[in-house]
């Protein structure tokens, strides 16, 4: 792309789009007839640290008539260039259009990054709604967390993959390979790829609202599709990626990184992520070892990530940790998302061996009342006792996160995250004799699909603001340093992780109103998407603040993960009780539906 150099001089980090880093794959473009582009709708740090892409990566270039190049969204510097200089967004491998792929995958981690899906298809020249395009148009696909409730953007998509998406992926390429062997036109492609399992086509459903504005219904209307998706899951982790592509620029995740589980049995009410990631698949500690040679001899990193949503939980973990620091001595082994107990810090200690680097821990809520409403099975003797070992071991600088507004928190909730972050600075001062430095970062609770807590209204901006004041008022003194969320932006991800498939209209008009890097604090603007809803005839509040009743039929209603409805009501029940549900892995099955679902749950 010769307009490119006239670019780059203009711009920052210019090496966010030049491409030709280590390990990147680049195959013959004439010889290849099945062209992917792969992109996290980010900045290029941000994007090259998701664990996802290099999966896909991987998996599409090791078939010989497949390949598979990476596109991020250019900051707003870039975007400017481009669209004064007209040169469409390209991929980084080759330079190609995006226009010029087959298909264009999006992996979705966060609802605030949608607007920028829309504005790369528009830089890259391809019209931004699926009814707009035609068979000379790339196939536009998304998966990630965010597709769990695809209706949002359902608009610009043409088709989601819901779940895993290792095997499926394969199995969505052979069909596309025979159908442009044989010239099928986009809709009979599209027909044939909906019968997939895990494959959801919005366009060939139907939604229909009642005249509250709530959902009557959501119909196929194609006998291809499904009345309901089911998730995909993969029975066991497909091999990681050990040669991944190794950036010349700092990244946000600069370390190798190794998944050695997937899913959590842990049942905390509030996580989307526990729920959608059940069951819980472990990769064997041999190929763990050996997936950890392989990326240090491909990458030359000086740390590797062993990555989960609760690594202590991984079985085994004590062997691999004492095996891995043994074998490979002169690289940091990273354990993100221990439950933070005794356990943990033993090896925690193994791994930093000397060097006392800040600890993070989410209690999540101060009174132990609310730990038993989220289901956060730790009880203020067991916090206490773990920083007791936190401070004899010589740590003296901490982070700890909580959730305000969570359901049926009251005021005297807020102030026991008081109480208990001073008892816990009290503890150290008496065990090091030295002043704790404590960080607390109260986030603002935001419901999501596919949890116990789906149905659950958010706080108003005014109780939000109460519980800020509380806070501010008990710990911003000496040692302790407080961070929060500005409650409108937890509003609106609440919008639109809730949203139905009206949200559509919003997105794009926020988007046409220059709505873009919306989870960057510099540049969400709240006035852009109050006038978008405003515009489109819609309430941020009906979407975000709403308690729902059991009995409404939502926007996600479609969309079958494996944990049951039923189970999410019953732990829905249990949390306005203050009753706990015990974690599967060391107790009964909890009937959550996964042991009717195929592959079924290795508890099963």
């Amino acid at each position: 792309m010769n307009n490119l150099d006239k670019l780059l001089h203009k711009v920052q980090k210019p090496a966010r789009y030049t491409g030709g880093e280590w390990n990147a794959i680049i195959k013959d473009w004439r010889s290849t007839p099945i062209r992917v582009a792969l992109s996290y709708p980010d900045v290029y740090e941000i994007g090259m640290s998701n664990m996802a892409l290099p999966i896909l990566y991987d998996i599409i270039n090791r078939q010989p008539d497949m390949l598979a190049e990476r596109v991020f969204t250019p900051w707003v510097d870039m975007i400017t260039e481009m669209r004064h200089a007209g040169v469409p967004l390209f991929s980084l491998e080759t330079k190609h259009p995006l226009s010029e792929f087959d298909i264009i995958g999006f992996s979705l981690g966060h609802e605030m990054t949608f607007t920028n899906v829309l504005e790369m298809l528009d830089l890259a020249q391809i019209p931004v709604k699926a009814v707009e395009r035609n068979d000379s148009h790339p196939l536009i696909i998304a998966g990630g967390t965010c597709v769990l409730n695809p209706e949002p953007i359902a608009d610009f998509i043409d088709l989601f993959v819901i779940g895993d998406g290792e095997e499926v992926t394969l199995e969505m390429l052979d069909i596309y390979r025979t159908a442009k062997l044989n010239g099928f036109p986009r809709n009979q492609l599209l027909r044939q790829l909906a019968t997939i399992q895990g494959i959801y086509v919005p366009g060939f459903y139907d939604v229909a609202y009642h005249a509250d504005g709530t959902l009557k219904l959501v119909k196929n209307n194609v006998p291809e599709a499904p009345q309901v998706i089911k998730r995909r899951i993969v029975d066991k982790l497909p091999a990681p990626a050990t040669k991944p592509v190794i950036s010349y620029i700092e990244v946000t995740h600069d370390r190798g990184g190794i998944e050695i589980m997937r899913g959590c049995s842990r049942g905390c009410r509030f996580c989307q992520a526990g729920m959608i990631y059940r069951p819980v698949r472990e990769r064997p500690v041999s190929e763990v070892e050996k997936a950890v040679g392989e990326i240090l001899d491909n990458c030359g990193y000086d740390e590797v990530g062993l990555v989960s949503l609760s690594s202590g939980d991984y079985e085994g973990i004590d062997t691999l940790v004492h095996n891995l620091t043994r074998n490979f001595q002169n690289t940091s082994l990273s354990l993100p998302s221990l439950h933070l107990n005794s356990f943990s810090l033993e090896l925690m200690e193994e791994l930093s061996g000397r060097k006392k680097m800040g600890l993070t821990f989410a209690p999540e809520a101060g009174s132990e009342r609310m730990r038993r409403v989220i289901n956060k099975q730790l009880s203020e003797e067991e916090i206490m006792a773990t920083f007791t070992g936190v401070f004899e071991r010589g740590w003296n600088s901490i982070k700890l996160y909580f959730m305000i507004g969570l359901p049926t928190e009251t005021l005297d909730d807020v102030r026991a995250i008081i109480t208990l972050v001073d008892k816990i600075r009290a503890l150290g001062k008496e065990i090091t004799g030295k002043l704790i430095q404590i960080r607390v970062n109260a986030s603002a609770f935001v419901p999501k699909p596919h949890t116990p807590f789906q149905w659950v209204g958010q706080n108003i901006s005014e109780e939000f603001a109460v519980k800020h004041e509380i806070l501010k008022a008990g710990l911003l003194r000496k040692g302790t340093r407080l961070s929060w969320q500005d409650p409108r932006v937890s509003r609106l991800e609440a919008a639109l992780a809730r949203g139905d498939r009206r949200l559509g209209k919003v997105i794009y008009r926020a988007w046409q109103l220059g709505a873009k890097f919306d989870a960057w604090d510099e540049y969400l603007k709240h006035e852009t998407w109050q006038q978008a809803f405003a515009e489109s005839g819609l309430d941020m509040n009906f979407y975000a603040l709403r308690e729902r009743p059991a009995d409404e039929i939502l926007p996600w209603s479609h969309i079958d993960i494996g944990v049951s409805t039923a189970f999410l009501k019953k732990e829905y029940a249990r949390a306005l009780a203050d009753e706990t549900t015990v974690d599967c892995r060391s107790g009964d099955c909890n009937a959550c539906g996964l042991e009717n679902y195929t592959p079924v749950c290795p508890k099963i």
